[in-house]
């Protein structure tokens, strides 16, 4: 039987530590002076090795999770955000779901939750808690302005829940609020969250894109417009292109 301890988590996750991985893993996640992963450091694991230590404990107590969320190892916080997503999904109880929500957003605040294969692989999921809560707007709005790049990430990121539900208000208001973010990876993340809604409703997608696609950034705008026919991304390509040149 598995004991049930951070500590035994840990030992698992570095038996299966690669050197190699974890060097490429490094480049990979942008670790370098100044660029957004700056100073995290990697074990060298598949996604898949992760996935499965975090279903081996996904009955971990919550402090023991905690524990392993504040690792130094980018692989460690990863398995510990999954085995969170896991309890999420598990628990019946409103007040459960709440203090793992609620402990989400300290774990952004305190920046453990620090690259966007982290919040891509909690935030979709979390964000259930907020569909239908008068904070949930707001709350969005907050972490949309944020000068943290993962407070933001996590700010449409977290609407993917109500996507799922073909609920896009939300989407499409956080969307708009970070068309004009630096960022590459708010680009790709808003791109991202606006081809899901075109998946369930292409009526939507194109009226986002009829307002906003002049004016939106490359990136964001090829992203969202993936799953389209050739002959329409081409249109929308073209009239950015166009707004470009008179500007």
């Amino acid at each position: 039987m598995i004991e049930s301890t951070a500590a035994e988590v840990l030992r698992t996750l570095r038996q299966l530590a690669d050197p190699v991985r974890a060097k490429n893993s490094a480049w990979y996640f942008k670790t370098g002076p100044g660029e957004y992963g700056e100073g995290d450091t990697f074990l060298g694991l598949r996604v898949p090795q992760t996935r499965t230590v975090a279903k081996k404990f996904r009955h971990l107590e919550p402090a023991e999770v905690y524990e392993l969320v504040h690792s130094e190892w980018h692989e460690v916080r990863l398995c510990a955000l999954l085995i969170m997503v896991d309890q999420f999904k598990r628990t019946k109880l409103e007040a459960g779901r709440q203090e793992i929500f609620e402990h989400y957003l300290r774990l952004l605040d305190d920046g453990v939750v620090n690259n966007w294969d982290l919040i891509d692989s909690s935030a979709p999921y979390l964000g259930a808690y907020l569909i239908g809560r008068p904070n949930q707007l707001p709350l969005l709005l907050e972490l949309s302005k944020s000068a943290s790049l993962w407070k933001r990430r996590a700010s449409i990121i977290f609407t993917f829940a109500d996507i799922r539900e073909k609920k896009f208000e939300p989407s499409l208001k956080i969307a708009e609020l970070l068309l004009g973010d630096s960022h590459d990876l708010i680009h790709k993340a808003v791109g991202w969250m606006l081809r899901e809604i075109g998946n369930r409703d292409l009526t939507e997608l194109r009226a986002f894109l009829t307002a906003h696609a002049s004016h939106m950034p490359r990136t964001m705008l090829r992203y969202a417009i993936e799953k389209l026919s050739a002959e329409e991304r081409a249109e929308w390509l073209g009239k950015k292109a166009q707004a470009t040149k008179t500007t």
